[in-house]
């Protein structure tokens, strides 16, 4: 129950942040491989797991789906904590790459894998990472605390 008390006023502290500008130009030097999912923002006054998280059923299958390994290259390891749950879909925002570009992370413990969104932070490799809602949720690791990640490019 206290658990649940606390993750209900961490979320509502974020349904305050506005959702990122979707038209917003990528910053100077760095290129968008490919567009944003057109995912739902949460609605005003979200305040459950459930209502921040707007992916369909179709995209959690999609980010399940299984990778094909000759196409993809590990960039390593990072300990994530969730992001903004406000900023819709499948996503880890990471210093271990340097554009933004397809991906997946494996939870280290328990092994599941989820296709991601990966997003560059001007931070060093080691400084951590965050991670969206939806993707937290299909890793089955846990919404608070710090988890390990290892993280792929595809």
């Amino acid at each position: 129950m206290k658990r649940l008390f606390v993750l209900s006023i961490l979320l509502s502290a974020c349904a305050e942040v506005a959702p990122r500008d979707a038209d917003m130009a990528p910053p100077e030097g760095m290129t968008r491989p490919m567009p944003r999912p057109l995912a739902a923002a949460p609605r005003a006054g979200a305040s459950t797991v459930d209502a921040f998280d707007t992916t369909t059923e179709a995209e959690r299958i999609a980010a399940r789906s299984a990778p094909q390994p000759a196409g993809e290259a590990r960039l390593g390891r990072t300990v994530a904590t969730l992001g903004s749950p406000a900023d819709p879909g499948f996503w880890l925002e990471t210093p271990l790459t340097d554009r933004v570009r397809a991906g997946r992370v494996v939870a280290v413990t328990g092994g599941a894998s989820v296709k991601v969104e990966l997003r560059p932070i001007d931070a060093p490799p080691g400084a951590g990472s965050r991670i969206s809602l939806p993707a937290l949720r299909l890793l089955d690791i846990g919404l608070t605390g710090l988890h390990e990640l290892d993280v792929f490019g595809l």
